[in-house]
């Protein structure tokens, strides 16, 4: 399965080319298209968005302006992935002040299940290729030195371990729970996070499924999971409180 193929599972209810917009943009926070890799050209973008290249056009366009794609003329050109040190806050907060505790709740009900899943159907199915991925990804994790590189790093190890269930259904289940959730948790407000528990958490998770321990692998990773619902309940009260302030 592609990058992008991941994201897209549903309409996002935007334009055509806000869509492919969004989706893009997604796969670049998520870490799921590397920082310099060539996009494919604009009729295969095109086929992959099921939309038209004028729509593939406009959207590269804004990208550029955004400064998440970079256009190279000649030869060897083409459209190329810039990643950036951190997503945009303002919008995050935006988002998440709007959204209510259910809302939250039903989010991370969502993501226990399918997380869960893949942590349990990982540790039967995994290649040794999917093992290394997953340690390499915490080691990325740990050693992250901005905020980007972080929530890719988180991205990619969860979108991993769906890949490790040899599951498409899962994968994109997550890649898509992963867009909506990740610039959320990873927002720089409130208590900050504790890098080394996430990173033991995700060591921890790896090592159940190295072990092939099923049952491990998925009640460590509900329990990291669950650990979500805290963190966001916590920092959507405190958006709230701030905007009661003003």
């Amino acid at each position: 399965m592609s990058a992008l193929a991941a994201l897209l599972g549903s309409s996002t209810g935007v334009g055509r080319a806000q869509e492919v917009v969004q989706r893009i943009t997604e796969a670049i926070y998520l870490g799921l298209l590397s920082d310099g890799e060539k996009l494919p050209v604009e009729v295969q973008l095109a086929a992959q968005f099921n939309v038209a290249p004028m729509t593939v056009r406009e959207a590269l366009s804004e990208l550029r302006e955004q400064g998440l794609v970079e256009t190279k003329r000649g030869r060897s050109g083409g459209s190329f992935v810039r990643h950036p040190k951190a997503p945009p806050v303002e919008p995050q907060r935006q988002r998440l002040a709007a959204m209510t505790i259910s809302g939250l709740r039903d989010i991370v009900d969502e993501h226990l299940a399918v997380a869960g899943r893949s942590a349990q159907l990982a540790a039967e199915r995994a290649s040794a290729v999917n093992v290394r991925r997953l340690f390499g990804l915490t080691e990325q994790l740990r050693t992250a030195d901005n905020l980007g590189d972080r929530i890719r790093a988180d991205c990619r190890f969860h979108i991993e371990l769906a890949v490790a269930a040899q599951s498409p259904r899962l994968t994109r289940l997550e890649a898509n729970l992963q867009a909506e959730v990740s610039g959320l948790l990873w927002l720089p407000i409130g208590p900050e996070i504790d890098l080394d528990a996430v990173v033991e958490e995700h060591h921890a998770i790896a090592t159940a499924v190295v072990s092939e321990n099923g049952d491990e692998a998925r009640r460590l990773t509900e329990e990291h999971v669950a650990g979500n619902l805290r963190r966001l309940t916590a920092l959507h009260l405190l958006q709230i409180e701030e905007g009661a302030q003003l």
